[in-house]
């Protein structure tokens, strides 16, 4: 073979080489951010996305790479049958019909409920009930933090005062004998606790611990108390949720009561008899 010939074939290997790297270059341009083509139709990866977004409980079990093959199985099936409807004509039924109406209804209404929430519940109306409502009327309560040693029987909590007598580490004790697997129980209020144990604890100077054992449903404690105080209002960080349930149920409430106060509205029993219906009743 000679020198010209090898020249040549693999100038042509090289050009063929080119051009399939160029088509696949086009090819994976075409296809991206597509997740799937069903008869043609496009599913995104952002559909996908959007999906697994949607889902918060899923997302927090499962990464999106995780998630997204079997996730383009269940859009890809959604879209064949969805073709297939269309195909069948189903949105010119009755029963299409029907149900679209209802559909449309709910989705009205969820969206126009989602739009009032929204506008009344947001950072400003949040603070301000936090500053306005629940700081303003916080009553302070005693709290003591305590930990305590929960065991089966009176002689057994009698030996862990003796060890604690002794001199023994509360703590290094604590592992030897409570059943309970939580020893410090942190700040608590004398109506969290049941009453024999909140009555022990809340009589013991700070620092000391009981010396006899406290009988309560659980079994017999000791307890140490380590420090009293007065409860101070949470950080807004910590009761924004309950805030912001709060505030929406006001909100909807407030918002059926405003279209019951200005629409016309009446009840008829199955014979078709009137049913009178107070203001107030209606606004439940």
């Amino acid at each position: 073979m000679n020198k010209r010939y090898i020249l040549t074939t693999t100038a042509a290997v090289v050009v063929i080489a080119a051009a399939a790297f160029a088509s696949f270059k086009v090819y994976a341009e075409r296809n991206a951010g597509v997740a799937a083509r069903v008869n043609g139709e496009v599913i995104s990866i952002e559909d996908v996305k959007k999906g697994y977004e949607a889902n918060p409980q899923i997302a927090a079990q499962v990464p999106f790479e995780q998630f997204y093959p079997k996730a383009v199985d269940v859009f890809v099936n959604g879209k064949l049958l969805y073709q297939a409807a269309s195909a069948a004509k189903v949105q010119e039924s009755p029963e299409y019909k029907e149900q679209l109406k209802v559909a449309q209804e709910d989705l009205a209404r969820k969206v126009y409920l989602e739009k009032i929430v929204a506008e009344k519940v947001n950072d400003a109306s949040i603070k301000n009930f936090y500053d306005n409502n629940y700081v303003k009327n916080f009553k302070s309560k005693k709290e003591a933090r305590a930990k305590h040693i929960l065991v089966e029987d009176e002689a057994t909590a009698n030996k862990v005062i003796a060890e604690l007598n002794a001199g023994s580490n509360f703590d290094e004790v604590a592992k030897k004998y409570t059943k309970d697997s939580t020893v410090e129980l942190g700040y608590f209020a004398e109506d969290i606790m049941v009453p024999e144990f909140t009555k022990a604890a809340f009589a013991l100077p700070k620092g000391e611990y009981t010396k006899t054992p406290v009988k309560t449903q659980f079994g017999y404690h000791v307890i140490l108390v380590e420090d009293f105080r007065d409860s101070q209002p949470l950080p807004l960080k910590d009761v924004e949720p309950q805030i912001k349930n709060l505030l929406t149920q006001e909100a909807i409430a407030q918002t059926f009561d405003g279209l019951y106060k200005n629409g016309k509205i009446q009840k008829y029993d199955l014979q078709g008899k009137e049913i009178p219906v107070a203001a107030e009743q209606q606004a439940k």
